[in-house]
This record gives C-alpha cells, sequence and structure tokens, in this order.
C-alpha cells in the first residue's frame, strides 16, 4: 500500500478531499493530513475525526505571505521528510509541489480559480499533474488533466452528499419555510488583493427586500458585528444541508454561489471577478447560476425567483446537469489507483 499525504489550507478544500481520504483508507492506504488555520478548517477536520498536523495560520498582505510560503515550504518538508509519502496533493498548493520535487516524489495539483495568478506560477510549473474542470480556463500542456465536473461534485454528488440531521430544527426553521442565504467573504485571500465587494449599505438594502418573503441566514468571513443577528449559529459541517434546503443564494463567495448550484437551488453570485472563472460561467449555461458584478444589477433577477419561482423546474435543471457531470470523487479513486498507486 502506498502513503499520500493531503494538504488542506480552506474549509472546502476539507469537503473536497473527505470522500477520497475515507476511501483511500478503507483501501489500506496511509494517509497523513497538514492543515492550514484559515475559517473554520480545523472545525471541520475535527468533526469529521480527522487527525491533521498544524501547518499554522494563512497569512495576510503579499509580503507576509511570501514569507509564510517559505515557513510553510520548510514545515512540510520536515513533516514529508518523517513520513516518506508516496504522493502529495492539495488544492491551489504550492507547498506540495514544492516539497514533492525536493524529496523526489511525485505531487497531484487540484485547482479551479483561473485568477488566481500569483498562486498558480507558484505551483504548476513544480507540479507532475494539474487537475481542473473540465471548464477551466487556459491550457497547461501535458500535465494539465480536465475532468467533467466540479470540484463541488466530490461532496455534493448524490453518490456522496447526504444531509445533516436537525439542522433546520436547530436554526428553528419550519419545513418548507422560505428562507434566503447570503455570503461575504474577506476579500484577503492573494488572489483577492485590490477587489472590493458588497458594502454595508448594500447589504443592509438587500436584507430588507428578501424579509419581505422569508428568514435571511448571512455567512461572513467579516468580524463586523452590525449584522450579527442574521449570522448562522450552526457547526460549518451542515452549511451544505443548509443549501439545499435554501430558497435563494445571493453573494460573493464563488465557491458557496457552485455549491447551491449544484444543489439545484437559485444561485446568484456578485463579485468583480465575474467572467473569469469557467466553472461558473458554464453554471450559467445550465440557467443554475447568475452571475452580477454588482448587487444592483442583480435585483431584478432576484425579484423575479422571488415571484414566481418554481422547485421543479430547479431540480430538472439540476438533473440536466448531472446527467452531464461526472462523479469527482470517483473520477479521483481511480486516477490516484489507476495513475499513481501501482
Amino acid at each position: 500500500m502506498s502513503k499520500i499525504l493531503f494538504d488542506i489550507g480552506h474549509p472546502a478544500h476539507m469537503h473536497f478531499f473527505k470522500n477520497l481520504i475515507w476511501e483511500m483508507e478503507k483501501k489500506g492506504h496511509e494517509i497523513l493530513i497538514t492543515a492550514r488555520k484559515k475559517d473554520s478548517t480545523f472545525e471541520l477536520l475535527e468533526y469529521y475525526n480527522q487527525d491533521f498536523i498544524d501547518l499554522g495560520k494563512n497569512k495576510k498582505g503579499l509580503f507576509k505571505k511570501a514569507i509564510g510560503l517559505a515557513q510553510t515550504d520548510y514545515k512540510l518538508y520536515k513533516i514529508s521528510n518523517k513520513f516518506k509519502p508516496d504522493i502529495l496533493t492539495g488544492f491551489g498548493s504550492p507547498y506540495i509541489t514544492h516539497v514533492a520535487k525536493l524529496l523526489g516524489k511525485k505531487s497531484v495539483l487540484f485547482t479551479d480559480t483561473e485568477h488566481a495568478t500569483l498562486e498558480k506560477r507558484l505551483s504548476i510549473p513544480f507540479s507532475d499533474y494539474f487537475l481542473t474542470p473540465s471548464s477551466f480556463i487556459g491550457n497547461y500542456g501535458e500535465k494539465h488533466i480536465r475532468f467533467n465536473g466540479y470540484k463541488e461534485l466530490a461532496y455534493l454528488h448524490p453518490k456522496w452528499f447526504k444531509e445533516e440531521k436537525n439542522v433546520l430544527k436547530e436554526l428553528d426553521i419550519r419545513k418548507n419555510e422560505s428562507f434566503f442565504l447570503l455570503r461575504m467573504v474577506s476579500w484577503e485571500a492573494s488572489h483577492d488583493v485590490g477587489y472590493k465587494g458588497i458594502s454595508k449599505e448594500e447589504l443592509s438594502k438587500l436584507i430588507k427586500i428578501l424579509e419581505e418573503h422569508g428568514r435571511v441566514l448571512l455567512s461572513s468571513e467579516s468580524n463586523d458585528k452590525s449584522f450579527e443577528d442574521y449570522k448562522i449559529k450552526v457547526h460549518p459541517a451542515k452549511i451544505h444541508t443548509i443549501m439545499a434546503n435554501s430558497s435563494v443564494y445571493i453573494g460573493e463567495g464563488a465557491t458557496m454561489a457552485t455549491e447551491t448550484a449544484v444543489l439545484g437551488n437559485p444561485s446568484i453570485y456578485i463579485s468583480p471577478l465575474v467572467g473569469t472563472m469557467g466553472n461558473l460561467i458554464e453554471l450559467e449555461k445550465y440557467g443554475l447560476l447568475f452571475s452580477y458584478k454588482n448587487l444592483k444589477d442583480s435585483i431584478s433577477t432576484l425579484q423575479g425567483i422571488l415571484e414566481v419561482d418554481s422547485k421543479k423546474k430547479w431540480k430538472e435543471k439540476r438533473e440536466k446537469l448531472l446527467q452531464d457531470k461526472i462523479d469527482v470523487t470517483t473520477f479521483m479513486i481511480n486516477f490516484f489507483e489507476g495513475n499513481l498507486l501501482k
């Protein structure tokens, strides 16, 4: 059997890899997880009873991120030199590509974020395999392998996704009650530098519009207490159950926008980055997602959904998507076992 090191740098990466990790463990492969403290990453790892090695916090600001890159490379090298993995893998992780080169091991790098220019420059040249959704914009040569799906279909495909029990009850939401999920991001990631999102005034107006139709739940990376009463107060592992039952998602988070769309509910993505990510462009063609560079331009679409929404219509759109796309976790299992673990 083989040894695989998984590097987790974001909550979404834990979701992306979790089923692969569990399936590879069942097959007898030895797994080691390293993780950096970003949002709820550690909470998720603990919730899923995963042992991991703490690599520290993600740094803020480009200068500190540069120092952090060298520090994390060194930490991961020491850990890897002791564990002696056959493969190192991660999502958008330059660290695994650098360390794998130093150790003479294989690295498998995943990403779906085209505008993460610095991250790509620091990772792709050193990777052995570079895997992206088929919708990814750009071509990176022979090492670039495309799969016909999205990272979200590694954990939200019907084969793997199971709703967490009693989540709506925790939030005191009745069955069939309308509620709306909002997402605000921090804009502190390296690929977000120079951009800004929805203002406090705009968010306040949006909440007033939505409250006429149901309850509003807010997921936010901000420490601003202005909208504290709306913030979701359940374990972050339960967010996908909330999405699956929501009436509409609207927000700045591209991952949550994609997640809601593949779960078959209306998703409105608001960001100055609109048009830079192939997966979101493709989901628009399925009619599951709408993208706007600012909140103002999205209001008429939102009001149209609120007035004439049809659950059956959205279910049909999702079924079409699932017919066209693959189960990404099964693809990854086959890729690792077929290409790397012989």
